[in-house]
């Protein structure tokens, strides 16, 4: 079945590549690897659009609905153009002597168990194996942060290892919590963190404990969310570790994280039943841990010299809006949060994929030493321009389209917010367009590059971008509506 396919491949090709990882073409084979598990993907996709949700394998221990099949969709596209991406970077770095060939198959084989690692996280039907398979990628991202083995990439591994590993301890908490309340309901035994049977019998839970249940769940999934102020992992990770683990990391693990939360916010709202003036106790924390991150994540933003670190706290503002759009509820507010899901995985992915170029070629990642990168390189100078434009929320772009529907919906009903939400987003604006123009436009006395990158992979994720923002295809706009539907809204 599909299912089997899409855990399938990935694992079976972080074990080929661990063997044979350290051959001329494990680049490329890396990238089959990563194609095939898109046609598992779109496969899978396709089966649940023409037949609904469905439980597979014996008792259902992977449950597949329009929510985690577009995330899992999602996964395996960026997975899937980050792969192309990686094969000319990665030749590169070892060019540049940066990485060996032992490293190259630590990259290579860690690759695809962390994209197998996330697939499980998404399809599984087990809150249980949903712990597990967070910790695997957590592990898996480890390796890969670390991957240069300089000083500095070293601290960033651990830091993010410590930090995530007690955040992970804390979700693992919730989750005995939420254990706990099921057993009393559904019995004993591994079909009680069965979310399908949790969400059968959602309003018979304890509400005292499933709410304490959740303070844990998001403290631990929201630590690998990058929500303020657990957030400090996040830029060292981004910065240190090599480039095509920057764009998976914010493309995709955020996402995953994030989409722990969300099915545990399912059950706490249904076991409480009542809300107070229209936001659950749920509802009101993601808000509140959302906005947060938005403005803190904005105001750190100008105090960055690292282009990478820049925009890792983007991805930090970005997820907060995403969690504050959660947090709001309701049809329009889900609706923008998944929809700004997928505008930020797309554009924060090309963005780190012309950044990563960019990089490679200045041979410093310090902004002031990137400079007139439309003269060097017009192929990296756009592709950095356009995504740049693109994750600000410039019309006719995509992250316009979902930006809008948000703050709408929060001065409707939530008018306090929006001034936060407004000077937050202004103030990021600022700063990312203030540091980009420059290093694209900036006067250089570098020569302009004899070859040309291959930057394809940026151009089709803006180019989709752009679409999404001019017009949404009637399939995939129902699609996103059934999403939300599953998600309260």
């Amino acid at each position: 079945m599909e299912i089997y396919c899409l855990l399938g491949i990935p694992l079976s090709g972080g074990l080929f590549l661990g063997l044979w990882g350290n051959r001329r073409n494990a680049p490329e084979i890396n990238a089959l690897f990563s194609f095939l598990t898109l046609v598992a993907a779109v496969a899978l996709t396709a089966r649940i659009i023409a037949h609904g949700p469905m439980v597979v394998a014996g008792e259902g221990w992977f449950f597949i609905d329009p929510f985690n099949v577009f995330l899992v969709a999602l996964t395996a596209f960026v997975a899937f153009t980050t792969s192309l991406f990686s094969r000319p970077y990665m030749r590169i770095e070892k060019e540049h002597g940066r990485l060996n060939d032992k490293r190259l198959r630590l990259y290579h084989s860690s690759y695809q168990v962390f994209i197998a690692a996330m697939l499980l996280a998404l399809t599984t039907n087990n809150m249980g194996i949903l712990w597990v398979s967070m910790e695997a990628a957590t592990l898996a991202t480890v390796l890969l942060v670390s991957l240069y083995r300089t000083p500095a990439s070293l601290e960033a591994a651990w830091k993010y290892f410590i930090l995530c590993g007690v955040g992970i301890a804390q979700a693992l908490f919730g989750t005995i919590l939420l254990y706990f309340a099921a057993e009393k309901v559904l019995g004993s035994g591994g079909t009680a963190l069965l979310w399908t049977h949790l969400n059968a019998v959602k309003a018979q839970l304890e509400p005292t404990v499933l709410q304490l249940a959740f303070v844990f769940l998001l403290v631990g999934y929201g630590t690998k969310v990058g929500l303020a102020p657990l957030h400090s992992w996040l830029p060292d990770a981004h910065a240190e570790g090599p480039t095509p683990v920057s764009a998976v990391l914010s493309g995709l693990l955020l996402n995953v994280a994030l989409y722990a939360v969300m099915r545990s916010k399912v059950l706490v709202d249904g076991a409480l039943g009542s809300q107070v003036e229209g936001v659950s106790m749920a509802g009101g924390l993601m808000m509140g841990f959302g906005l947060l991150s938005v403005v803190v994540a904005a105001f750190l933003i100008k105090r960055q010299t690292d282009v990478k670190r820049m925009f890792a706290y983007s991805s930090i503002e970005h997820m907060g809006l995403v969690t504050f759009a959660f947090g709001m509820g309701g049809p329009v507010a889900s609706f923008a949060g998944l929809l700004h899901m997928t505008m930020h995985s797309l554009t924060k992915s090309a963005i780190f994929f012309a950044v990563g170029h960019a990089t490679q070629k200045a041979g410093t990642q310090l902004m002031d030493g990137i400079r007139g990168l439309i003269k060097t390189s017009p192929t990296i100078g756009w592709g950095l321009m356009l995504g740049t434009i693109a994750i600000l929320g410039v019309p006719p772009f995509g992250v316009f389209a979902s930006e809008f529907l948000i703050i709408t919906t929060a001065m409707h009903e939530h008018a306090w917010a929006t001034p936060f939400l407004l000077l937050a987003l202004g103030v990021a604006f600022a700063s990312i367009f203030g540091r980009v123009q420059p290093m694209v436009f900036g006067e250089t006395e570098l020569p302009a590059l004899p070859h040309q990158p291959a930057l394809v992979p940026v151009f089709l994720h803006l180019g989709l971008v752009l679409m999404l923002g001019l017009f949404i295809p009637p399939y995939l706009a129902q699609w996103y509506r059934q999403a939300a539907a599953l998600l309260g809204g």
